[in-house]
């Protein structure tokens, strides 16, 4: 149970990642899979990490992604800068 969610967690940080590297840190800026360069692992995620009432990153009806805590933002801002 510790290993998945291991994965999970860095599938989420390095889906976060790519969200900030786009700009998409709001519903108004939200980037469609293509635009956030997801690879394939990544797009396969965003089903089960997209989403979701506390999710951190969001998904809008038209298929597009966010992310949606200003304090998570900040926080993955230092880990790719």
């Amino acid at each position: 149970m510790e290993e998945a969610s291991k994965t999970v967690l860095e599938m989420q940080q390095r889906i976060a990642s790519k969200l900030l590297v786009a700009g998409a840190n709001s519903k108004d800026k939200a980037v469609t899979a293509q635009e956030a360069d997801f690879d394939d692992p990544e797009q396969n995620w965003l089903g089960y990490i997209a989403g979701g009432l506390f999710a951190l990153i969001k998904k809008t009806q038209d298929k597009k992604y966010y992310i949606t805590t200003l304090h998570y933002v900040q926080n993955a801002q230092n880990l790719i800068t």
